[in-house]
């Protein structure tokens, strides 16, 4: 009977890391880059920036830099204090504009303001936003507005390739990829109009203008923080398709720079996703059981404390799990060192959201850009 209950435990792990093996190993196929093609259609390359001086330059070169279809690019300055729009002007390209973003309304969150105020000024037939940290490939824009055009989308995103250069970006970014790689049912998503199936990566996402414009735009959203959740389930909503590609030979980004800049920032986010009472058991039983537990019950059996066949199977769901992981970082280009460390990351990801859960408003808030959001969902 003793020896029933870590063999149980072991096989519930094998199942468990099963589900994120077997998807990614689908979604991983269906996840192209697309091809770019040629088209005469204007894109509008929008970027909101506050405070973005490091960036914005090579960013802005990035997006004028796009080829096979013609671009402007307009960059909403939000009340920079260190000299962002100074930066952008001094670039001195026709196709570049500065709009200053008016003060934030009432009710409105940042980013959310800025995209809805540069896009009331855009004249392009698409409209691609992407993060002031985000450097697209030339054919970035081109491939994204091709597969608009193939799959009849309102809504393509991707996730840029995530430029990770410290351990604590290494514990926390590389789930992003992991978790929409090996959850997310790509093929269903295209083939049902459930809003429930819509996501997409808000560091870089292209619309469809009319669409846009149908369900209110960044204005729909005014008080979220989840752009890449909220905006394809309200095209879902209304009737629309949305897709995903492999973003990663499409744009690249640095999104945050240390394990503090991430915590923060993924705290802001997390009650608009996992952390939810009803979702976060579910996500912890499936994360813990498939991700984290299988290298303690190897270790366990290593000193005997487990049966051998419980052994094998934790042995097993460990293999299965880090083997994933392995082939989505091979696929987005992420570093290596990142395998070895998927245990803990998936520890560090539960742990921010169990934070923002449990604490509430003791878990405080996210300070970004100079702006405070709390954490807790009120």
């Amino acid at each position: 009977m003793t020896d029933l209950i870590p063999t149980a435990l072991a096989l519930l792990c094998l199942l468990t890391a099963l589900l994120p093996a077997g998807l990614a190993a689908v979604n991983l196929f269906a996840l192209r880059r697309p091809a770019p093609e040629a088209d005469p259609g204007l894109v509008s390359i929008l970027i909101p920036a506050r405070n973005e001086a490091g960036n914005i330059a090579d960013t802005v070169r990035a997006a004028l830099s796009s080829v096979a279809v013609p671009v402007e690019v307009i960059v909403g300055d939000d009340h920079s204090t260190d000299g962002t729009a100074e930066i952008v002007r001094a670039l001195g390209d026709p196709r570049l504009r500065v709009a200053p973003v008016p003060p934030l309304p009432e009710g409105w969150t940042g980013k959310n303001h800025a995209c809805a105020h540069i896009a009331g000024l855009a004249n392009g037939r698409h409209l691609l936003f992407i993060d002031a940290d985000v450097r697209l490939a030339p054919e970035g824009a081109a491939s994204l507005t091709a597969r608009a055009r193939q799959v009849g989308a309102a809504l393509v995103s991707g996730v840029p390739r995530q430029r990770t250069e410290t351990l604590g970006e290494m514990l926390t970014v590389p789930m992003i990829d992991f978790l929409l790689v090996g959850f997310l049912p790509v093929p269903l998503m295209r083939r049902r109009a459930d809003p429930a199936l819509g996501a997409a990566c808000g560091q870089l996402i292209l619309f469809e203008r009319a669409a846009y414009a149908v369900i209110g735009g960044h204005g729909a959203i005014r008080a979220f923080l989840h752009d890449g959740v909220r905006l394809p389930r309200l095209l879902r909503a209304a009737g629309h398709r949305t897709d995903l590609v492999a973003g990663s030979g499409l744009a690249t980004c640095r999104m945050y720079r240390g394990f503090a800049e991430a915590w923060a920032g993924f705290s802001k986010n997390a009650h608009e996703g996992m952390a939810t009472p009803r979702a976060l058991p579910v996500w912890t039983l499936l994360l813990g059981c498939g991700q984290i537990l299988p290298p303690l019950l190897v270790l366990a059996g290593l000193l005997g404390l487990i049966p051998p066949l419980a052994l094998i199977l934790a042995a097993t769901a460990t293999a299965l799990s880090l083997a994933t992981r392995a082939a989505i970082t091979l696929a987005v280009r992420a570093p290596l060192a990142t395998i070895p460390l998927h245990p803990a990351a998936v520890v560090v990801a539960l742990a921010i959201q169990w934070n923002v859960l449990l604490r509430g408003v003791r878990a405080g808030a996210a300070t970004w850009k100079g702006r405070t959001y709390p954490v807790s969902g009120a």
